[in-house]
């Protein structure tokens, strides 16, 4: 069965078209037939090539994308699910994907998702087991046909047949929130996201630059575009940083409250901004657009389309009327004064202040780790005696609590500390990412403590560049928390080689030890 989206995506002679659909809460509600009567619009006009679905947007419970998306497609139009990481474990994502699979439900938008909002009986418990890279990971190897080991060695799946892509967000105010939406966005790719879809800005130069540095940095997926038909009661919402990840600034605020004085109420004014942004995104080389807007109809979305080819062929006359630069906002390239977008050549970032300041407590934790915790070196084969003559590796209360009082430490046992400059992600971040940053920061804050905490990735940043070495968040991929070591010391599961960094390092676990000794192959 062929996938039009995933067609027309890789065609370089195609813009794909998504429309975004919101379905809401619900099962038999106005929400749910609005979206399925929108869907068999779509299909009869066939100038869009997927429907997108949400998964329990802003934090809050909706119909599950993946029953809807089979509504959908047997309409005759191709559902792209968005496929969140949070709600649910690694297993329950796993089962979802066979059930997506069996449905011949192929498109899916990986991502992170919005940290949980409201439910039955209160705010739900968050669950963030795996990340989108995470995520990735397992779809690609679904696609391939999954291994799982078993009593008689190793069995494999039929393989599976997804489409899967991730996002990126060009649109960070600071230094240390784009670097490190720039290196996540790496580890997307390499993890096997198929496509990229960016998050919504309409600052022209973001726009180009995520494109200029997925090319200039071999990132060889295709690149869609977010377009949002953008009313000025969502667009206050956005500026006011309540929709995370969605940025509008006080200028592009200001012109959507004129324009809603109109006869219109500014309706006119913004189908014809989307158009125009339709028109950028085309001429600058997206592979694709996303469009989205509450309440929008299908003659609106075409419209957006068709004024939009008719502007692209003067796109470049279009770039000025996107200046929306954030306050002191940072830029990856050198501005090109010719286009008013970009250049090729990165910014020098070296003399950039820090984005968060970096105490002298980490030059304690540095210190210590350089004379305990390096293979090899000063008191690290100490202590990895010490903890091989420990049985209990339970018993670590006065490790653990030394940790709690430096870092909040809730006891993973697979700790991730090493890679994050001595931040816990367990415990400092809301959504329990490893490997970078969410999309929802803004100006370096949270988005679940926004204006309180900053984001734990700023804070590693800052810290990592003190000494250069920034780029060490863009290292190595980190697996995701083995909890076969929850409350378990972690400090033993690192010198025994049983947590994830100890594999990383090629510590050797005692048992590789002693079969390595006796000549057997310690992998058997």
């Amino acid at each position: 069965m062929e996938n039009r989206f995933k067609q027309s995506l890789l065609d370089p002679n195609t813009l794909s078209v998504t429309w975004e659909l919101v379905p809401g809460r619900g099962a038999r509600e106005k929400a749910q037939e609005s979206a399925l009567l929108a869907a068999e619009q779509a299909a009869k006009g066939g100038k869009v090539h997927a429907l997108t679905i949400t998964d329990n947007p802003g934090g809050n419970p909706a119909i599950l994308a993946d029953y809807l998306g089979q509504e959908i497609l047997k309409l005759g139009i191709e559902p792209l699910v968005h496929f969140t990481c949070k709600d649910k474990n690694r297993n329950q994502m796993e089962s979802q994907l066979y059930a997506l699979d069996r449905a011949e439900v192929r498109s899916l938008l990986v991502m992170t998702g919005d940290y949980t909002v409201s439910g039955f009986k209160g705010r739900p418990k968050p669950v963030f087991d795996l990340d989108p890279t995470h995520t990735l990971e397992l779809i690609a190897q679904m696609n391939e046909g999954l291994g799982i080991p078993g009593p008689k060695g190793m069995s494999y799946h039929q393989p599976s047949d997804f489409f899967a892509g991730a996002a990126v967000s060009p649109f960070k105010g600071t230094e240390a929130e784009q670097m490190v939406q720039y290196y996540k966005l790496k580890k997307k790719v390499a993890s096997g996201a198929q496509f990229i879809v960016t998050q919504l800005g309409y600052d022209a130069r973001k726009i180009h630059e995520v494109l200029q540095f997925m090319k200039l940095n071999d990132l060889n997926v295709p690149l869609v575009g977010n377009i949002y038909i953008l009313p000025f009661g969502a667009a206050k919402i956005m500026n006011q940083n309540q929709l995370p990840g969605c940025v509008v600034t006080d200028k592009l605020l200001a012109e959507i409250d004129k324009e809603r004085t109109a006869e219109d109420k500014g309706v006119s004014a913004r189908l014809l901004r989307a158009a125009k942004m339709y028109a950028l995104m085309k001429g600058m080389g997206f592979a694709g657009v996303h469009i989205g807007g509450h309440n929008i109809k299908y003659e609106q979305v075409e419209y957006v389309i068709e004024k939009g080819e008719e502007l692209s062929k003067d796109w470049l006359a279009l770039v000025p009327e996107f200046d929306y630069p954030m306050p002191n906002g940072f830029y990856y390239y050198e501005k090109d004064p010719k286009t008013g977008l970009n250049t090729t050549t990165p910014v020098n970032r070296k003399n950039l202040p820090l984005d968060a300041p970096v105490g002298v407590a980490y030059s304690g934790m540095r210190l210590m780790h350089s004379m305990l915790f390096t293979p090899g070196k000063n008191f690290f084969p100490v202590m990895r005696k010490i903890y091989k003559g420990r049985k209990d590796n339970r018993k670590h209360g006065l490790e653990h609590l030394a940790k709690v009082i430096t870092n909040d430490c809730k006891d993973c046992g697979d700790c991730a500390m090493f890679e994050l400059a001595y931040l816990c992600p367990m415990s400092q971040c809301p959504k329990n990412q490893r490997n970078g940053a969410c999309g929802g920061s803004y100006q370096g804050w949270c988005e679940v403590y926004p204006n309180q905490k900053q984001c734990i990735y700023v804070r590693a940043y800052a810290r990592l560049k003190k000494y250069d070495e920034e780029g060490d968040l863009d290292s190595h991929h980190i697996p995701p928390a083995n909890w076969d070591l929850y409350q378990t010391s972690s400090w033993s599961n690192f010198f025994l080689g049983r947590d994830h960094s100890g594999k990383i390092l090629g510590i050797p676990t005692p048992e590789e030890e002693a079969a390595k000794a006796k000549g057997a192959d310690p992998a058997k």
